[in-house]
C-alpha cells in the first residue's frame, strides 16, 4: 500500500476519532448515501467535460467515500478497507480466467458471456437467486433498464435483428396512442413506460447509452434556452412577456450558432425542438 493511501486512512481515523470532526463522527452508512451518489455523478461530469484535473479531484472525492464507509464498518468490527480490497482482488482474478488462468477468449463479447457464466455459477450456490439480482435497485431508471436488458441478453434473451426492435418501438407507440385516446390514465402511464423501455432496448442494440444520450440532449436544451433568456434579457424582455413565435426565432438562432452540429427543424413547443 502506498504511503499516501496510508495517510488517507489515518486522516479518516482521526476525523472519526476522539477530538476529531463532530460532523464526520456523526455520519453513518445511511447518512452518507447522497454523497456517494453525488460524487459518482460529479466524476461522470468531469469525464464528459474531458477535464483531467477535475476528474482526478472527483475520483479523490469518490475514494474518500469508500474510505469513509470502510472506517465506519471497521469501528463496528464488521470489515475494513483491507477486506474491501482483498474482496475485489479475489473477484477480479476469479472473473478473469482468460488473464489469470488458461481460459481462451476471442473478443470482448466472449469475455462478457464468460463473465455472466461465472456469475451464474456464483448465484447457483445461493438458493433462489436470479441473474437480475445484481442490478442495483437505486439506479436511474434508464440506466437500470439498460443493465436489465444487457444482463438477460447475455443468456440469449434478446432480439435477433434490429428491425424487430424498431417494430417493438412502433408497437408500443401504437398502444400508447390507443390508451391515450381512451383516456385510461393508468394505462397511459404503463404504455409510456413500455415506450421508454423499448427505446432503451434500441439504444442498447445500437451500442449506445440512452442515459448519456438523454443527458446530452438535456444539456443541449438548457444551453439553447439560456440563449433565449439572455437574448430577451438584452432586449429588456421576460419570457413570460413574449409569445412563442418570438422565442422560436431566438431558439433557431441558438441552433444556428452551434458549430459542427446537425440542425434539426421543428417548433419549440414540440418537446426537444
Amino acid at each position: 500500500m502506498s504511503t499516501k493511501f496510508e495517510q488517507l486512512k489515518e486522516i479518516m481515523r482521526r476525523l472519526r476519532g476522539p477530538g476529531g470532526c463532530p460532523w464526520d463522527r456523526e455520519q453513518t452508512h445511511s447518512s452518507l448515501r447522497p454523497y456517494l451518489i453525488e460524487e459518482a455523478y460529479e466524476a461522470l461530469e468531469a469525464i464528459d467535460g474531458a477535464d483531467d484535473q477535475k476528474l482526478a479531484e472527483e475520483l479523490g472525492d469518490l475514494l474518500l467515500q469508500i474510505i469513509f464507509h470502510s472506517q465506519i464498518a471497521q469501528e463496528d468490527g464488521r470489515f475494513d478497507i483491507e477486506d474491501v480490497i482483498a474482496g475485489i482482488i479475489e473477484k477480479l482474478k476469479r472473473r478473469h480466467p482468460h488473464v489469470f488462468g488458461d481460459k481462451k477468449v476471442k473478443d470482448s463479447r466472449d469475455v462478457l458471456i464468460g463473465w455472466e457464466r461465472i456469475k451464474q455459477e456464483e448465484r447457483e450456490k445461493k438458493k433462489g437467486s436470479s441473474i437480475l439480482d445484481g442490478v442495483p435497485g437505486q439506479l436511474p431508471a434508464l440506466l437500470k433498464a439498460h443493465r436489465v436488458q444487457e444482463k438477460v441478453s447475455r443468456v440469449g434473451f434478446d432480439w435477433e435483428h434490429i428491425d424487430q426492435v424498431f417494430a417493438k418501438v412502433e408497437e408500443e407507440l401504437a398502444e400508447f396512442r390507443s390508451a391515450y385516446r381512451k383516456h385510461h390514465r393508468e394505462q397511459v402511464e404503463e404504455e409510456l413506460g413500455d415506450i421508454l423501455f423499448a427505446l432503451v432496448n434500441l439504444s442498447r442494440y445500437l451500442e449506445t447509452s440512452s442515459e448519456d444520450a438523454l443527458r446530452r440532449t438535456i444539456d443541449k436544451f438548457i444551453a439553447r434556452f439560456k440563449y433565449v433568456e439572455s437574448a430577451l434579457q438584452r432586449q429588456g424582455l421576460n419570457p413570460k412577456e413574449v409569445g412563442l413565435e418570438a422565442m422560436d426565432k431566438l431558439w433557431d438562432e441558438a441552433k444556428s450558432r452551434e458549430s459542427g452540429k446537425h440542425l434539426k427543424g421543428g417548433n419549440t413547443s414540440q418537446g426537444n425542438r
